[in-house]
């Protein structure tokens, strides 16, 4: 009888509410937060020049950067791309103000105009020149010239 006695006196003891465990478990999430509070990306600035408002509504503004300027067998002039003034003009006067376009915008965003001029190998000399001109007309003076090999 003894040992039934004893029994029972260690199912009846009753611990109470344990605290220690509880604490570990809080101590663990708030090390899982702080380790991933790390990790978080945080977002950059990226400054972005806008067209001013003293733009006309219908100019398109030509952001500063590598222009490239390609000129053709025929005599046509590229200017990124888009075709400028015909062929038979020597002045070429939409490149010229295309270039002092850009001039005045990257003047006003304080950077620089980077342009290469890219002649066919059949181009004439005169094309080249009329070029030349037009950049020295809109004041660039950063110009690199390559020529690429007819096909």
């Amino acid at each position: 009888m003894k040992h039934d006695t004893h029994a029972k006196k260690t199912s009846e003891v009753n611990l109470g509410f344990q605290i220690a465990p509880m604490i570990d478990v809080v101590f663990v999430i708030m090390l899982f937060f702080m380790v991933m509070a790390g990790s978080l990306k945080v977002e950059k600035n990226h400054n972005i020049g806008l067209p001013s408002p003293t733009n006309p509504p219908g100019e398109q503004l030509v952001l500063p950067g590598e222009i490239i300027i390609r000129v053709e067998d025929d005599g046509q002039v590229y200017l990124n791309e888009d075709p400028v003034d015909s062929p038979e003009m020597r002045n070429l006067p939409e490149l010229a103000s295309n270039l002092n376009n850009l001039r005045e915008s990257s003047t006003a965003s304080k950077s620089d105009v980077f342009v290469t001029i890219d002649a066919n190998e059949r181009a004439t000399y005169q094309r080249v020149m009329d070029v030349f001109d037009a950049l020295s007309l809109a004041q660039i003076a950063k110009v690199t010239f390559t020529s690429a090999a007819a096909e």
